[in-house]
């Protein structure tokens, strides 16, 4: 999408390659150290933290590092710590805390009482001088710079890219090592790819889904997220797989389905679901190899399966802006919402 930005959070789409780039070239070495000292922890399991947009970035990475580490991650809700006070056992673990500012009470709360019961703190920060990070046992700032739309966008994308460099190398993994380093490349180009199809049908609607499997998943709570927070659009995620149960049943003629396909293990398995979310009614849009057409949706390869949906998610977040604007509201202040959410 070409359009000059109008709205801060077109500008903040635009800058993303740009910030994601700027944290490899600010804090690779650092990166480095913090997956050699994750190697020699070798926690049993890993713990994430987070809210919101940053809470998909978290729940990116639990898949990213499952699928290749086979290590199990979970999440803990902020409000265990902060409002039940319950004793936590994370002995050798690992907490990823992943926020924009740094500052809600709830999550500094956890990962305080997660290093109390012995798990090794990393904060996945935008603000490196914010309680969150000084209190952690290390940090790895975004450098994504100010972000002044409520929605959040460059942010999140350089959030799960980092924990995705993170997850290279606890593991060691050499093939995600490059292409990571390589994604604001294939963040430029996916910036550009052509999202407007399903804009008159989403501009229209009164609900949508946003279906993925495996890592697209997270990918697309955050798309729905974003259809919610900036167009005001009922938008619901689903897995390939959990949609085929009840909510396959609220599916009429015309309803709009994006569906996020990347290449990975998955493939196969998403073909079917978008075959028969199509043949029950459902306008289905999707993200997937191939030359654009009719329901197919470009996207900028990146050379590596588990980071396709981030590219897909940079084009979607062109598109979803257009969509607000053309439902008539304004996507970098939300009648209801505030860019920091304090959270207790």
């Amino acid at each position: 999408m070409t359009d000059a930005p109008i709205t801060a959070m077109a500008a903040e789409i635009a800058e993303t390659p740009d910030a994601v780039a700027r944290f490899f070239d600010r804090e690779d070495a650092a990166l480095r150290s913090i997956g050699a000292r994750l190697r020699a922890l070798a926690p049993p399991f890993v713990v994430t933290c987070a809210r919101g947009s940053s809470d998909n970035a978290a729940s990116y990475f639990a898949y990213v590092l499952e699928i290749l580490a086979g290590v199990p991650v979970a999440s803990i809700g902020p409000s265990v710590a902060s409002i039940y006070r319950a004793p936590l056992r994370l002995k050798g673990a690992l907490l990823i805390s992943v926020s924009q500012s740094g500052k809600s009470p709830d999550i500094v709360a956890l990962q305080a009482a997660a290093r109390a019961a012995g798990a090794f703190a990393v904060a996945v920060v935008n603000d490196a001088a914010s309680p969150l990070a000084a209190q952690a046992d290390a940090v790895l700032p975004l450098h994504a710079g100010v972000e002044k739309s409520v929605a959040a966008t460059k942010s999140c994308i350089d959030s799960a890219a980092i924990l995705a460099a993170l997850v290279a190398e606890l593991t060691e993994d050499d093939s995600l090592r490059a292409a990571v380093r390589n994604l604001p490349e294939s963040l430029h180009r996916a910036r550009l790819a052509d999202w407007s199809a399903p804009l008159p049908i989403l501009t229209a609607a009164t609900s949508a889904y946003v279906v993925g499997r495996g890592p697209a998943l997270p990918i697309a709570m955050e798309a729905a997220l974003k259809l919610k927070e900036t167009a005001v659009l009922h938008a619901e995620a689903f897995s390939g797989a959990e949609v085929m149960h009840g909510p396959l049943q609220l599916l009429h003629e015309g309803f709009p389905v994006l569906a996020f396909r990347p290449p990975d293990a998955a493939y196969a398995a998403m073909g079917e679901a978008v075959a028969r979310l199509g043949a029950v009614g459902g306008h289905v849009f999707t993200s997937e190899e191939g030359q654009a057409g009719a329901g197919r949706l470009p996207f900028a390869a990146s050379g590596h399966p588990l980071l396709d949906p981030l590219a897909m998610l940079l084009s979607f977040y062109g598109l979803a802006e257009q969509v607000a604007r053309a439902r008539g509201h304004d996507p970098d202040h939300p009648s209801h919402l505030r860019k920091v959410t304090e959270t207790v």
